[in-house]
């Protein structure tokens, strides 16, 4: 997995917003030209007349999404993202991701094809969502292609994380990002071998203060979230706050489930 281009700004732009004001505010003096707090550079306006009154520019339209319509998420949510009792419900509620060099996303039988893009290709979740204290179920596959073919992104209360699968050239498995670290530089990171054309159970939990992710019932994932900064790459922030991706990889994705946990799961120990 390598990065995108994109301009210094927008990338300190991006730390800043996901909490590394900090660690950037010296580097920030000499970004004053692309601040967003101001006035933006190359797009000054004259001063305004004494008396004169300023009226705010209406925020552009988010952009329409293409829907993804054949795929589904069961879950038990209600509108609001509560827990719902009673049966699971079908939802398609995902859109294409916003991926820059993105390739074609298609449902066939209830698949769904992430297809090799340059870089990403995805999908992200547009219906209820519930942001601690849940399970999330799936089968995943490399189709075709040797990077990650699932790129869980998941909320963690207010914060983004993504479950890695297959990437930094095909076996690594790791959270990014724990302490502003990636996936392939945090204690999560392993590697696991995977075939191409195999289908491979994946659980994925958020509960208490813990992070859990097992893989054919295998338990690959297990971090204490107290005290950790959590977050993700800037590459995958199309899919916040739920979403699936492929890095220049063909990915399939079948049988997605999000349940809401309403007591302790019987094999959750809490940390000491």
């Amino acid at each position: 997995m390598s990065y995108v281009e994109e301009s210094l700004c927008d990338r300190f732009l991006r730390v800043i917003r996901r909490g590394g004001l900090p660690i950037l505010l010296p580097a920030m003096i000499s970004l004053a030209s692309c601040s967003t707090i101001g006035v933006q550079a190359g797009n000054a306006r004259a001063p305004e007349r004494e008396g004169t009154v300023q009226v705010p520019e209406a925020p552009a339209p988010e952009e329409d999404l293409e829907p993804v319509p054949g795929f589904v998420l069961r879950h038990n949510l209600g509108p609001d993202g509560a827990p719902r009792p009673g049966p699971m419900q079908e939802s398609a509620d995902w859109r294409v991701s916003d991926f820059y060099g993105k390739g074609n996303v298609r449902v066939e039988d209830g698949v769904l094809f992430l297809e090799e893009g340059n870089d990403m290709t995805g999908v992200t979740w547009r219906g209820p969502l519930v942001r601690n204290d849940y399970e999330i179920t799936l089968e995943a596959m490399r189709v075709a292609g040797s990077d990650f073919f699932c790129g869980l992104t998941f909320p963690v209360g207010p914060d983004p994380c993504s479950l890695i699968l297959g990437g930094w050239g095909g076996s690594l498995v790791g959270l990014s990002s724990i302490d502003y670290e990636d996936a392939a530089n945090n204690m999560t990171a392993r590697i696991v071998h995977f075939d191409n054309g195999r289908w491979y159970r994946v659980r994925l939990r958020v509960y208490g203060e813990k992070i859990e992710a097992w893989l054919d019932d295998r338990q690959i994932v297990e971090v204490v979230t107290t005290g950790r900064k959590i977050g993700i790459r800037w590459e995958v922030e199309p899919s916040v706050p739920l979403g699936i991706a492929t890095w220049r990889t063909t990915g399939a994705i079948r049988n997605m489930r999000l349940t809401a946990l309403t007591e302790a799961p019987f094999d959750y120990i809490a940390p000491k």
